[in-house]
């Protein structure tokens, strides 16, 4: 599911999903060991009690899960207190029902017969009672965690749009000053650089939550660095190796574009003979990487300029809402060389939710 559409949806997660059935499974099952573990007088019957309580709780459980499966595109348009009541109430319907059902299972089941009403209602109360508190606990744990999520995101959401509207006036005014100088002597160098920069203003413009292609942030930065060319000359070199990355694998825009304006501004700018920039790309079973490597003064790992920082934790905080644990931003040094590697899961499923 997208940043997007989160914003859309109820606290609920998929239920729908097969991780989030696995985890209700094993969860279901944990009960059934506690329960048995609490009621269960006779080690020898530990074993049989356990079945039986491992086949109970699973049926409510799984019933459960496929109820809410079922009813989650009613569910999503209603108020957050609303669909907690709703899907609570469900909950306790299936568990009422599957009781019933399972009681009658019971007195028809050789062995297992228990006439008595007290029996009935004792069965009844325990398995409601149980129910009522753990789904209880379980919405109430959903809810916590969307709350969770949903404040990252907007958290998130405010630095980038910070990012994406500092367009540092240096480079604004440098940007005017090129196209200014290009405007006689080499009129379509002077067309292609207002097309790179109009691009720059257009992404930094739209939705902080939207995810672009891997070609698109590719070309982003192909036209940011054409600029920068214009500025400095022959004293920025740049490598591409990217041809391995996935065509249709996606990630938040402005994300590795930050990472090469780092790369110029914290190194290429500082060194008078000037120095590369590595922009490499790499896929494996279940992510791609990107990295950004660049020179930096011999002996002076440290950052003068402000902001380098601020702009690393945007990106890495956006990495976060987008692909959770999944994803990650890392840099280092090597000598001469500054190092910022953005990891991205391919193919990827949000299975948080």
């Amino acid at each position: 599911m997208k940043p997007e559409d989160q914003h859309k949806s109820s606290f609920l997660p998929d239920f729908c999903r097969v991780r989030m059935v696995f985890v209700v499974v094993l969860i279901a099952e944990l009960l059934a060991i506690l329960l048995t573990l609490a009621l269960s007088n006779h080690l020898a019957r530990s074993a049989s009690d356990l079945a039986l309580y491992s086949l109970f709780i699973q049926w409510i459980a799984l019933t459960s899960v496929a109820a809410l499966c079922i009813a989650r595109p009613y569910l999503e348009p209603l108020s957050e207190p609303l669909v907690a009541t709703v899907s609570y109430l469900l909950i306790l319907l299936v568990s009422f029902f599957i009781t019933e059902v399972a009681w009658w299972l019971i007195q028809h089941s050789p062995g297992l017969a228990l006439d008595s009403p007290e029996s009935h209602m004792l069965f009844t109360g325990r398995s409601m009672g149980i129910s009522a508190i753990v789904s209880a606990l379980a919405l109430r744990y959903f809810y916590v965690q969307h709350q969770w999520r949903r404040n990252l995101e907007l958290e998130s959401e405010a630095r980038i749009q910070a990012l994406q509207s500092r367009i540092r006036p240096h480079f604004l005014f440098n940007c005017m000053n090129i196209i200014a100088s290009l405007t006689r002597s080499q009129p379509n160098l002077a067309e292609e650089a207002i097309e790179d920069l109009s691009d720059l203003f257009r992404v930094s413009l739209q939705d902080a939550r939207h995810m672009v292609s891997v070609g698109e942030e590719i070309a982003l930065c192909r036209g940011y660095l054409r600029i920068e060319e214009h500025r400095l000359g022959k004293r920025l070199h740049v490598n591409w190796e990217v041809d391995d990355l996935p065509d249709d694998a996606r990630l938040p825009s402005l994300t590795v574009q930050p990472l090469i304006e780092n790369a110029i501004y914290h190194g290429i700018e500082r060194l008078p003979e000037g120095g590369s920039i590595n922009i490499r790309g790499q896929r494996n079973n279940s992510s791609f990487i990107i990295r950004v490597s660049n020179t930096i003064p011999p002996g002076d790992p440290t950052n003068p300029h402000s902001g380098n920082q601020l702009a690393l934790k945007n990106i890495q905080q956006r990495i976060e809402v987008f692909f959770g644990k999944h994803g990650k931003l890392t840099t280092s040094i090597d000598g001469d060389q500054y190092c910022a590697e953005i990891r991205i899961p391919y193919p990827y499923e949000d299975t948080d939710r």
